[in-house]
């Protein structure tokens, strides 16, 4: 199995804290527990922790009071690493990871929808974890025209802010259609004791051009997960 670069850990655990606060489940004006026990319970060290509600500061997400604590404060639309990412535990949330099993440059198959202007794609299959569980696997299809080949190792755990920093592609908005399908046979065995019908998410995304650059297909497991779109 290939390898991912890793996000930096302040920046996973800022992430979640994110989505813990766009999803509601962190109010505006709670104050969050203190620094220590907090990190204690994430397991990481108070100083990763300190640069994880940094970024929350920066983004207007948290108001830091000397002598008082840390508070949320619920803003807009935040700029977010995975923003357009929408599964989710059944109990909620979630610290997302993403493992790269392959990556091929490969004719685009008949069974695609048009999308880019090149003949061949990059496809790219993940195996997908929620806090460490199994959660999901992913098949992902990137135009062609965008580089003549990716390496996996290149590859970090958030495809867009690949697509960002490599490519020079912003990834502006997505079409979600949301049914059921089987495992496919590549992805068999990674997602243990799943079950025969899975929730299938196949998307379509549009670049800063609003010209359709990629297509994914997502199969995950309904016993453990749920598919979660907000509108604000």
């Amino acid at each position: 199995m290939s390898a991912t670069q890793s996000l930096p850990v302040y920046i996973q655990i800022s992430e979640m804290l994110i989505r813990d606060v766009q999803a509601g489940r962190l109010m505006d004006g709670a104050r969050l527990p203190p620094e220590r026990d907090m990190a204690a319970e994430l397991g990481i060290s108070v100083g990763t922790l300190r640069k994880a509600l940094a970024v929350l500061t920066d983004k207007g997400l948290l108001d830091r009071r000397q002598g008082s604590g840390n508070y949320i404060r619920a803003a807009g639309k935040v700029d977010s690493v995975y923003a357009l990412f929408r599964l989710e535990l059944v109990a909620g949330g979630g610290l997302p990871t993403a493992q790269v099993l392959s990556v091929e440059t490969l004719a685009k198959p008949p069974d695609l929808p048009a999308f880019g202007r090149d003949r061949t794609g990059h496809r790219i299959r993940r195996l997908r974890r929620l806090n460490a569980r199994p959660a999901a696997v992913e098949e992902i299809w990137l135009d062609g025209s965008f580089a003549p080949e990716i390496a996996a190792g290149e590859l970090s755990e958030s495809l867009y802010l690949f697509y960002q920093k490599k490519l020079g592609l912003w990834i502006q908005r997505a079409e979600d259609r949301i049914g059921t399908g089987a495992m496919p046979e590549w992805g068999s065995g990674l997602i243990p004791d799943a079950p025969k019908v899975l929730g299938q998410v196949d998307r379509l995304s549009w670049d800063q051009s609003n010209q359709t650059v990629e297509f994914s297909r997502t199969w995950f497991d309904p016993e453990h997960v749920r598919y979660v779109s907000r509108l604000k």
